[in-house]
């Protein structure tokens, strides 16, 4: 069975966004991810498969649509519906850091992701107009779960 059979809104709305990985990929989309790869290196634990098939799941719900960026290429956007989600997505992160960050181990330590993170909240219009090299010394730190990503 898919649903919960219950046509309490939270249930309903549990159906759309609280399936594994869902969170996630909504935070990347809330973060400003498009592309999928982008999305998919927000969350590279998550198969690409599985990916493809929570955007598909998005799109059907109203939260996100796709729309071509070039032949071939697609992005992804929230509609009203999905950035309507921002505020649920944000408290999330505020409760997690508040009564669940205290549980990180080292495995869940990435800094591929860190790097990730960082590089989309750049403001590209503060850097001057020559070329930039800001070096990351991360030593002893755990490796990444995800491919060595020279950023």
């Amino acid at each position: 069975m898919r649903g919960y059979g219950q046509f309490c809104p939270v249930a309903k709305a549990s159906e759309v966004v609280a399936e594994r990985w869902t969170p996630l990929v909504l935070r990347e989309l809330l973060c400003g991810s498009q592309r999928f790869n982008d999305l998919h290196r927000g969350v590279p634990l998550m198969s690409r498969t599985l990916l493809t098939r929570r955007l598909r799941e998005l799109e059907d719900a109203g939260v996100i649509e796709r729309r071509a960026a070039s032949p071939g290429a697609w992005e992804y956007h929230l509609t009203a519906a999905g950035e309507e989600l921002r505020p649920i997505i944000e408290q999330l992160g505020a409760w997690g850091h508040r009564w669940v960050r205290r549980d990180v181990e080292g495995n869940d330590l990435d800094p591929s992701l860190l790097m990730w993170d960082v590089r989309r909240r750049i403001d590209h219009a503060a850097l001057p107009d020559h070329r930039v090299v800001v070096r990351f010394d991360l030593r002893g730190v755990p490796r990444a779960h995800s491919a060595q990503r020279t950023w």
